[in-house]
């Protein structure tokens, strides 16, 4: 009769996860990572007791561990470590002050975000928080828009067609906010302060993230006048003036599929194109599954810097 192990790796066979080894140095761990005294022994036994099966070969100098399935979590070398400075105990560690001296400041891009988020709040919007993944279709073909055209960074192996791509821009995401939240007294006035992420060649990882600033009004009319209020008020803000003059804001007619037409302006601040403002054309608002008209407005924030 097999005993419970047996079963239990022959379980384990069959989910195709099996044991794993580990072969460390134990001088490299001592000086590298451990923050405390050790013998190659006492660490093969700590290590041992929070279920890394662990032995002291060789020459004294090396630790071979065994990794069980169960424990998905160990993939390098700190992971190791962590679990020997818990069965050693953390407050058996002593205290030592750290070599390089420090000071912890926020991000510059972080900081301009939270003074806009509350700002945003001020002027009677609501913040939205969307998921950073997307269907192909909401960032392209319901936005009127060929997937070829938006640079969409693709999932390789999405678990559902909601998850397809890497979100392009913020509007679909407030969009379906909306949607799900039509018997909310009117107006709606939703915003939102993410991420976005474009394919960059440039770039190590092929992508490239960017904050983006949207703003969507929803309402029995269109609200561009509040939407262009909104821009105005946001940059001053960020003390940019009005007028091309002196690294000024201008808008300009534009034409965009997901707007109206004759309805779109392109925002231009510092001699670049920092994003669009419009009434949102009928065909995106049906596909959206909302029957109101509605304005929007979408800047990236990174230029402002």
């Amino acid at each position: 009769m097999p005993t419970v192990s047996v079963k239990r790796d022959l379980l384990f066979q069959a989910l195709g996860r099996t044991y794993r080894s580990k072969l460390l140095k134990w001088f490299f761990l001592m000086e590298n990572h451990i923050p405390f005294q050790e013998t190659p022994e006492n660490l093969a036994k700590l290590l041992t007791r929070m279920y890394l099966k662990s032995e002291v070969i060789g020459d004294g100098n090396q630790i071979e561990i065994e990794i069980p399935p169960t424990r998905a979590d160990i993939i390098h070398a700190c992971d190791i470590v962590e679990d020997a400075a818990i069965a050693y105990g953390y407050n058996n560690i002593q205290m030592t002050l750290p070599k390089t001296y420090t000071i912890a400041n926020q991000f510059p891009l972080n900081k301009l975000t939270e003074l806009l988020r509350h700002d945003m709040a001020a002027a009677g919007f609501t913040e939205a928080l969307t998921f950073a993944l997307c269907s192909q279709e909401d960032i392209a073909d319901k936005l009127g828009v060929d997937i070829s055209a938006t640079k969409a960074v693709h999932i390789s192996n999405p678990k559902t067609a909601e998850f397809q791509v890497a979100r392009t821009t913020l509007l679909p995401g407030l969009l379906k906010t909306i949607a799900a939240n039509r018997k909310m007294p009117l107006p709606l006035k939703l915003f939102e302060i993410s991420d976005i992420v474009i394919k960059d060649s440039n770039t190590d990882v092929g992508a490239k993230n960017y904050r983006h600033l949207c703003a969507v009004y929803y309402n029995k009319n269109p609200g561009f006048e509040i939407i262009h209020g909104l821009l105005d008020r946001i940059m001053q803000l960020l003390d940019v003036p009005p007028g091309e003059d002196k690294g000024g804001y201008v808008i300009k007619a534009s034409e965009g599929p997901a707007f109206f037409p004759g309805r779109c302006a392109e925002i231009f601040a510092r001699g670049q194109s920092v994003g669009k403002l419009g009434v949102l054309h009928p065909d995106v608002i049906t596909k959206f599954e909302l029957t109101m008209p509605c304005s929007s407005l979408e800047i990236n924030v990174g230029p402002f810097l």
